[in-house]
């Protein structure tokens, strides 16, 4: 009998920093995910600001490119559909990663990991549940095995 996958909220940054870095610092949560240790969440909204992020200037990929990057994530992932209107939480206090508190809440994730300073900045309103990319490497290290 296997334990439930359990089921996370990634920030935008965390999963480009995964798939663009092969060898990066986060480059074993694409394998992770990939053999389905854990499940990343996403919504419309979610998905949305990848698309818009992996099309920034800065990273240079082509079309194919960001097609081929979606591919090695969104597969990998359950799509959570949000209330409307969404329920009411503590304000994050950048009103575009709120997204990600009210995705981690509704979808009862077992975590939200960020790097993001707003957002690490609202760990005592949620507690446990906001992590940083390192600490949900401690928390799920010895699944990494498995």
């Amino acid at each position: 009998m296997g334990t439930p996958m359990m089921r996370v909220v990634l920030d935008t940054n965390v999963v480009l920093s995964a798939l663009l870095f092969t060898s990066g610092r986060l480059a074993w949560m694409r394998q992770a995910w990939q053999h389905e240790q854990w499940r990343p969440l996403v919504c419309k909204q979610t998905v949305g600001e990848l698309l818009r992020v992996l099309a920034y200037p800065k990273f240079k990929l082509t079309a194919e490119e960001q097609q081929i990057l979606l591919g090695d994530y969104l597969p990998y992932t359950e799509i959570v559909d949000l209330p409307q209107p969404w329920p009411v939480l503590p304000t994050c206090r950048d009103e575009k990663d709120q997204v990600f508190l009210v995705l981690a809440h509704v979808s009862q994730a077992q975590a939200l990991v960020t790097g993001d300073a707003d957002i690490l900045a609202m760990r005592e309103d949620f507690a446990g549940l906001i992590v940083t990319p390192d600490e949900w490497a401690q928390r799920t290290s010895g699944k990494l095995d498995a």
